[in-house]
């Protein structure tokens, strides 16, 4: 695996960070791509230290013209494109559907569905010129049923879930496949944001989703399934929706 290339989303931190390097640690050259230059090239650095190749791309995943840039430099350094990790997401400000604003909507839309998209989008054109690769999108349980006061998040989750199968159905025949994972709660500083929310004196959902284990998973914990995604041990897999929730959704 050591000739082979990532590209991870979001990898300053979280889910992203985590997964760089355990792609990094069984032999991948990954290119890390993040909004926050500090916190990705912060993930470059752990990586490197740990013996690990790797570079870092600063971009915006809702701009065409960024999301170009990274999967160029990916190509012009390694050469190609093996695996791609689009995981870049963000949260929404938990409120009732009446009190959420446009600009909110847009936000939510512009990274999880259009950064998605795009990542797809661009990603694919190389992947398919080789014959070859493997897209792994970051949906949510979100995704597969709503989260009460975050209705707009997971009919963003829900569009990264049909776009995965949409792909996959396109690709299958042109030997590159497309997964999607769905995690549950994560211990990671976006879920710690949320929380930070409700304690500011914010809104405060009326429901709040069972965590079956007693706890939220680790980042660490996701980032196995994708390098287990990553790996050959996945090659008859593809439109594969996979939950990792501790139970979450049962």
């Amino acid at each position: 695996m050591s000739e082979q290339v990532a590209i991870i989303t979001g990898a300053g931190s979280g889910i992203g960070r985590a997964s760089s390097i355990k792609l990094a640690q069984s032999g991948f050259k990954v290119v890390l791509v993040d909004f926050n230059a500090q916190t990705g090239e912060e993930t470059l650095g752990l990586i490197k230290e740990a013996g690990g190749e790797g570079i870092f791309v600063q971009a915006n995943v809702a701009i065409s013209e960024d999301v170009q840039n990274y999967v160029n430099q990916a190509v012009e350094t390694y050469g190609r494109i093996d695996f791609f990790f689009n995981n870049a997401g963000i949260i929404q400000k938990f409120a009732l559907l009446e009190d959420v604003s446009e600009d909110e909507f847009d936000r939510l839309s512009g990274v999880n569905i259009k950064g998605v998209f795009l990542g797809m989008k661009y990603v694919l054109k190389v992947m398919h010129k080789q014959g070859e690769g493997h897209i792994v999108n970051t949906a949510s349980t979100a995704g597969l049923r709503s989260e009460h006061s975050a209705s707009v998040y997971s009919a963003t989750k829900h569009a990264v879930i049909g776009i995965t199968k949409g792909a996959a159905l396109e690709y299958v025949k042109k030997g590159i496949r497309v997964n999607a994972i769905c995690p549950g709660g994560v211990n990671t500083a976006l879920v710690a944001g949320v929380q930070a929310q409700f304690a500011s004196g914010g809104y405060i959902p009326e429901e709040f989703s069972n965590m079956r284990m007693g706890r939220p998973a680790e980042a660490e914990e996701i980032a196995s399934m994708v390098a287990f995604l990553a790996s050959e041990g996945s090659s008859y897999m593809t439109g594969s929706i996979l939950t990792v929730d501790g139970g979450l959704t049962l």
